[in-house]
């Protein structure tokens, strides 16, 4: 998984009817675009972030 700083990750619901989760990333901090990310989820919450087969990348267009 490759991302770049400014797009969007999201972490989808684990149960039905859970809502996914949403955030930017705001930091790249692994070689060439991969994990670890810092994320600012959309309720504020920062974290530093491995994803997981549950998430994906919202990648820009260039």
């Amino acid at each position: 998984m490759n991302a770049t700083v400014g797009e969007r990750l999201v972490i989808h619901g684990k149960q039905v009817g859970q809502p996914g989760r949403h955030g930017e990333i705001l930091e790249v901090r692994g070689e060439n675009g991969g994990p670890p990310y810092l994320v600012r989820f959309d309720d504020g919450h920062e974290t530093l972030l491995y994803p997981g087969a549950d998430c994906e990348i919202e990648h820009t267009e260039q």
